[in-house]
């Protein structure tokens, strides 16, 4: 009789332990184990218990190939999250460890595979080919293809949340705290709105300040002093919530007719606009793509949206700074061009309806579009055709956790016909899916590459635009860890060629996810390594470091409404002379509307309590030595470049800390 020492490790997470029995057999390529009850003395598979036990076998198993657990129900079912096994061969050889991190849910058998990590083309035995073969035949019943809308990517076919696997659910302490935050600030807010209605209402800008309590942060109050200052207007362009707006201009467009003695004043004597233009100091704002989008009804009244053009000038002393903006796209009598010279209240106010198409456009096409809906697709196919053992499953499973959740409860209690959008965004309902479509139908592989968005926009060497300078530093990171990660498992471009499952992956991710795209640019089969090192860069920067670039300072900038305001009551101004304060306070969101968006972007934006930063990852899919290593080196990257961006920060007003590697979270959780 051969004697096999096995641990097993149950989840950290509350709830993961459980009370029903618990079997264990060994296969190997020789037979299998005893079928053995893992019962010892006391409480087996607690919370957090990392429990060992003796298996018998007849005989050697030879190589182990697979470990198979089965969970019966005692008396009431009692799921059980299993992070890992390991097993010590007789003769004291080196243990080896399986990895699952999975639910076992109900009277179930589940067979893992030890962690090395293996290609289709790795595989000779057919037990084993036999194994990946039925775990994605399984995993594509399970995780199935849905149009929730038509003209936007395709998602997880889950009408809520609660239709998901409980694999890729939030844990309960997530759940927990996910559905107590919301209801926190929509309660504190209730109690300001409720406070204010009591007292005035809005009547002066400085009446946004009563709902200013224990929801703040220290940029939103920067913000809330200095926002109508044209220089944070201009900083908000390059390192606010929607930093990929700005973009060179190298002549003015026909429909913004600005002249060069508009604008003289806000230049230096001894230059003019067309110098500027051709210096490649002059940049734009187009908002070309909410223009005639559906505008949305609140509480019986019709909300506006504007759809502006404005001109920013690379001042030598002052910044970069607005100098022109058009409300409308169509240049006529009705539609002035606003300038920093004209009154203060006129001027302002143009700036509020840029920041208000700021707001749509970040919220749904910066944000919700070219992140979540994007790293969905990635995800499901991840799911669909990767198995466990596979190298590129290793790698991207840390950066999809819990992404399909929040897609879920954004499509149910965001973006919904009866959301939170609905409620106080002005292109809440039909205009918020017809600006995503309008977006998804220009939507580019190329524009998803940080190196080609900055030198698409002519953007490259614009001074202060510390989102472009940290997302270069991590996407040579990241970009070299992939590189290191994929030449452990692929020596040449033909591995790449003839992994088929890789190859499924990518037709899943083109031809199923992607749909209705013909100038996306992606290919739908790999050729290099190169290709496939490029786009799991991609993939991993846009579900940690661009998500955190959108997500992560929606409070600090819409807080203070005014600056961002998420709808407006009263349309456009036609006449620059006739802006008042009265005009003003009747066309910014109201009390309610106010409260909401306060309580919203800072449910949404704030660091989450269980987050796991970039780069480290506390579920170890890779178990060999060389993978770890890699590991470490990207962990090293991360730390120097930590420390950049803290030393470049040192002493500054405003910080810009969105990408800092430990406030980056490792996957799309909120």
């Amino acid at each position: 009789m051969e004697v096999y020492t096995v641990t097993v490790a149950t989840g950290t997470s509350e709830y993961s332990g459980t009370n029903n029995y618990i079997y264990v057999t060994l296969v190997g390529e020789k037979g299998e184990s005893e079928r053995t009850l893992l019962d010892n003395p006391g409480l087996d598979f607690c919370r957090g218990a990392v429990d060992q036990y003796k298996v018998n076998s007849p005989s050697h198993l030879g190589s182990l190939l697979l470990v198979r657990l089965e969970k019966q129900r005692y008396w009431v079912e009692d799921n059980w999250f299993c992070r890992y096994v390991t097993v010590e061969p007789p003769g004291g050889a080196k243990a080896q460890t399986f990895p699952c991190y999975r639910w076992l849910i109900g009277d179930i058998k589940l067979e893992i595979r030890e962690g090395t990590a293996r290609t289709l083309s790795d595989e000779s035995l057919p037990q084993l080919l036999a194994h990946r073969r039925t775990e994605l035949e399984e995993r594509q019943k399970t995780y199935r293809w849905v149009t929730w809308a038509p003209g936007i990517p395709r998602s997880i076919d889950a009408k809520t949340e609660a239709d998901l696997p409980q694999d890729v659910r939030f844990d309960n302490e997530k759940r927990s705290d996910f559905e107590h935050s919301l209801q926190y600030a929509l309660l504190e807010l209730s109690l300001k709105k409720l406070a204010i209605k009591f007292g005035k209402s809005w009547d002066d800008l400085d009446d946004f300040q009563r709902i200013f309590w224990k929801l703040r942060s220290p940029i939103a109050e920067y913000c809330m002093k200095h926002w109508k200052e044209d220089s944070l207007f201009g900083y908000q362009c390059l390192n606010g919530s929607n930093p990929r707006m700005i973009q060179r201009c190298k002549k003015l467009p026909g429909n913004f007719p600005v002249t060069p003695d508009m604008v003289q004043s806000s230049l230096p004597p001894k230059t003019n606009l067309n110098k500027e233009l051709k210096a490649g100091n002059i940049f734009l704002l187009d908002y070309a793509i909410v223009d005639g989008i559906p505008t949305n009804t609140i509480r019986g009244e019709l909300q506006y949206i504007a759809a502006p053009l404005c001109l920013l000038y690379q001042h030598p002393d002052q910044g970069l700074i607005p100098i022109a903006i058009q409300l409308e796209q169509t240049p006529d009598l009705d539609t002035p061009i606003f300038l920093p010279k004209d009154a203060p209240l006129a001027w302002l106010m143009a700036k509020m309806w840029v920041r208000h198409s700021e707001f749509q456009v970040f919220q749904v096409l910066s944000h919700l579009l070219r992140t979540h809906l994007v790293i969905e697709v990635f995800c499901v196919a991840t799911l669909r055709q990767l198995p466990a053992v596979h190298p590129i499953y290793k790698l991207l499973a840390p950066h999809l956790r819990y992404t399909l959740e929040i897609n879920c409860r954004g499509r149910t209690q965001l973006i919904s016909p009866d959301g939170i959008f609905k409620r106080v965004v002005s292109t809440g309902g039909e205009g918020l899916l017809i600006l995503a479509q309008r977006e998804y139908k220009t939507l580019t592989y190329r524009s998803l590459q940080p190196c080609h968005d900055f030198n698409d926009r002519g953007v490259s060497h614009l001074p202060n635009y510390y989102y472009r300078e940290h997302t270069l530093m991590l996407w040579d990171a990241l970009h070299s860890f992939v590189s290191d990660m994929v030449g452990l498992f692929y020596q040449s471009d033909r591995d790449v060629q003839e992994d088929l499952e890789l190859q499924a992956w990518i037709r899943d991710i083109t031809q199923e996810g992607f749909t209705e795209l013909p100038n996306f640019g992606m290919p739908s089969q790999l050729s290099t390594r190169e290709e496939l090192i490029t786009l799991l860069a991609v993939i991993i920067l846009t579900g940690t470091a661009q998500h955190a670039a959108t997500n992560n300072g929606q409070f600090d900038w819409c807080a203070w409404v005014p600056n961002t305001p998420c709808t407006m009551r009263r349309p456009p101004p036609t006449d620059k002379d006739a802006v008042t304060m009265d005009m003003i306070m009747a066309t910014l969101p109201d009390i309610s509307q106010s409260c909401m968006q306060m309580a919203i972007t800072w449910h949404l934006g704030r660091p989450q309590p269980d987050a796991i930063p970039l780069g480290q990852y506390t579920e170890e899919y890779f178990t060999e030595r060389r993978a770890k290593e890699v590991i470490d080196r990207f962990r090293k990257q991360l730390k120097e470049i930590e420390d950049n961006i803290l030393s470049q920060n040192e002493g500054m007003d405003l910080q810009y800390l969105y990408l800092l590697p430990r406030r980056i979270e490792n996957s799309i959780t909120i």
